[in-house]
């Protein structure tokens, strides 16, 4: 896979699956991009690092669960997102595709 930028990315979610070779982290914010946040929650549960912990707590927050979303974001060391869900959701792809 070519390095993604948050465009392209953005763009692959009109595609079936997610692009190859991405991070469970990357692969729970895709399909909660696609609009499937069972599908993102598993991604985000499949790993227990900071990101997929991260991830898990914004899939949370934007589940309208902020007792599990403050958890969660206590375990990756982060402090509850005060921004927009749509501009965290990028905050977080920006972030890990440069990890990438």
């Amino acid at each position: 896979m070519g390095q993604l930028d948050l465009q392209t990315f953005r763009d692959s979610v009109s595609q079936q699956q997610p692009p190859a070779d991405l991070s469970f982290a990357l692969q729970a914010l895709w399909w909660d991009a696609k609009g499937d946040w069972d599908k993102a929650h598993q991604h985000a549960q499949e790993r227990d690092d900071t990101a997929g912990m991260h991830v898990h707590a914004y899939l949370h927050r934007k589940e309208g669960d902020h007792s599990n979303a403050a958890y969660w974001y206590r375990r990756c060391g982060a402090a509850p997102s005060r921004l927009t869900l749509d501009e965290e959701w990028a905050e977080l792809v920006r972030a890990f595709l440069a990890q990438s």
